[in-house]
This record gives C-alpha cells, sequence and structure tokens, in this order.
C-alpha cells in the first residue's frame, strides 16, 4: 500500500510497531504506550521497549505539568528544534536550551564545569520546577542530581536519555536513583542508548497527550 499522507504514514507506522511489540510478546503498560512507542518510531530501536524506566505515574506527572504551563528545558539545540512548538503554544509554555548562552561559557570556564552542567545550574535560577529533557550530557544529569539532593531544585519531570560511552551509564543510574529517593518523576534509558532525537520524541509524547494529538490526524 502506497502512503503519501504524512498523518497515514505515521498512523500504520505506530500499528507496525504495536504488531511487532505483540510477536516479540513485550506487553507495555498502557500509561507508558505513547512515549515508548514514540522512542521506537524515531529510532527503530525496539531495546527501548526494555531499557526505558518509568517512575510510577512520570507519563501523567509530565502531562499534567504541560497542561499547567510548565516549561521545558533541553540540553541541546538539536532537541529543543524538534519539540513541537504549536502544541507548546496550545498549552501556553514554552522550551529552552541554554547551552549557547554567553553567560554559561563564562560560567562553565569560571568553575571548570561543562555548559551542560552550568546550563543546569540557570536552568535551576530560573526555572526549578521545568520539565528537564537531557538527551546528550551525562554531566547535565549529575549536575541536576546534586542540585535536586541540595534542594536548588524540584522538576516536574526529569527525562534523562544520554547517549555514549563515558559517565553515561553512571549518570543515568544515579539520577534514576536521586529521583526515586526524592519522589521525583522520571523517565530514564537506562545503558548506552538514547540521544537528542529521544529526548525531543519523549517530550512530543506527552505533548501530544496534553493536546489530544496522539492520532496523528487531530494535529494541526
Amino acid at each position: 500500500m502506497k502512503h503519501l499522507n504524512p498523518a497515514d504514514i505515521e498512523a500504520t507506522s505506530m500499528a507496525l510497531i504495536g504488531q511487532e511489540l505483540e510477536q516479540m510478546k513485550i506487553t507495555l503498560p498502557p500509561e507508558n504506550e505513547a512515549v515508548v512507542k514514540r522512542v521506537i518510531h524515531t529510532s527503530a530501536d525496539f531495546d527501548f521497549a526494555e531499557t526505558l524506566h518509568f517512575t510510577d505515574g512520570a507519563v501523567a506527572a509530565g502531562v499534567a505539568a504541560l497542561k499547567n504551563g510548565v516549561p521545558i528545558i533541553t540540553d541541546t539545540n538539536m532537541a529543543l528544534s524538534g519539540i513541537r512548538k504549536s502544541a507548546l503554544a496550545q498549552l501556553q509554555t514554552e522550551a529552552h536550551c541554554y547551552m549557547a548562552d554567553p553567560d554559561i561559557a563564562e560560567s562553565a570556564r569560571a568553575q571548570g564545569i561543562t555548559r551542560a552542567a552550568a546550563s543546569m545550574q540557570k536552568a535551576a535560577r530560573t526555572a526549578p520546577n521545568a520539565i528537564f529533557a537531557i538527551g546528550n550530557g551525562p554531566t547535565a544529569l549529575l549536575e541536576l542530581s546534586r542540585l535536586i539532593e541540595e534542594r536548588e531544585v524540584r522538576p516536574s519531570l526529569v527525562i534523562g536519555v544520554p547517549v555514549g560511552f563515558v559517565n553515561v551509564v553512571e549518570s543515568k543510574e544515579t539520577i534514576w536513583n536521586t529521583c526515586l529517593a526524592h519522589d521525583i518523576p522520571a523517565i530514564v534509558a537506562m545503558g548506552r542508548k538514547g540521544g537528542s532525537t529521544i529526548a525531543t520524541a519523549i517530550c512530543n509524547a506527552l505533548l501530544y497527550t496534553a493536546t489530544d494529538q496522539l492520532d496523528p490526524h487531530n494535529r494541526t
């Protein structure tokens, strides 16, 4: 069957993902299904059906926060660029990335830390209850964990999905344990896999849920 309409292509892709998960005998919890399927849709990687970890009620907490106008903070402009702006506007909220801000480079140099870590410090000052979507920098997750431990920030949701080899696995385990200890909702991709596109996919799944646009035919 030839598909030319983008909404039809996405709907068919999601149906195929559901079929393959069924063949793999993987049953997703209903509350997490939209997030996991969108991540698989973005990556074509079914490993995420098992490596994505959710604290209890994490998706509901993220959706509720977006409906209440809580902003999203990302650690890359790539992730920021992919977040659905029309859905943000509908919810009267915004997404931000501070990585390229001049004051972040200066702060990072002065403290001898990465810009990713410095951007988390700025986020703690400007939007301490934000949804934090980290898809690239493990040092951002480690700094966010420290800020949570020191009660300088209380995220509405932490999305921890950096990709790579150095400090990646450890940073995810650290933020996961910190969020559990402080009762903070979290979605974390355990292991090495992840990336900015995965962070974006999770944000968009939450946005589509909050705006009743999971069906691509409902989007404007």
